[in-house]
């Protein structure tokens, strides 16, 4: 029966990296759940008190560096809140629209749109348009690595 729990564990740390490509997934809750399933069905003792403080606090920086590096690459080059809102509502209905390409295509073009439609100008649209490219891999990355981090310290806590 652990194997199967092994494997649940496996999936669902594998699910957290397919919920950078396809934000309807929520990585973050998909990788707590690798936690919960080896905590409570294949050995409550291993992982410490420390262990879920210090992976608390890792979710709350990947969920603030996720925002941030978006909202900041935005702001830096004159984007409006309106972009920035559009972004994030076209990154999720860009990961069903030709995905993989679609999380980077779709948010571009919708916030290119918008930024003419607000400012009038070609120029200032593609930068904030571009920044908003840069911003979410930058994010996506800062995610990969963050996840990385939470599953080799989940592992190293099993381990020894």
């Amino acid at each position: 029966m652990d194997i199967l729990w092994w494997a649940t564990v496996a999936i669902l740390f594998i699910l957290s990296f397919v919920g950078i490509i396809y934000p309807i997934i929520p990585s973050i809750v998909v990788l707590w759940g690798g936690f919960a399933v080896y905590h409570f069905l294949i050995n409550s003792n291993e992982l410490s008190i420390w262990f879920w403080i210090g992976m608390l606090v890792i979710t709350v920086v990947l969920i603030a560096a996720d925002i941030i590096a978006n909202s900041y690459f935005v702001k830096k080059y004159g984007g409006s809140k309106t972009s920035e809102r559009i972004a994030t509502i076209a990154t999720i209905i860009g990961s069903f629209i030709i995905p993989p390409f679609g999380i980077i295509l779709i948010p571009f073009l919708a916030v290119l749109v918008t930024e003419y439609i607000v400012q009038k100008n070609w120029l200032k649209a593609i930068k904030v348009g571009s920044a908003t490219v840069v911003g979410f891999l930058g994010g996506s990355i800062a995610k990969v690595l963050i996840q990385l981090l939470m599953i080799g310290i989940f592992i190293i806590s099993v381990i020894f």
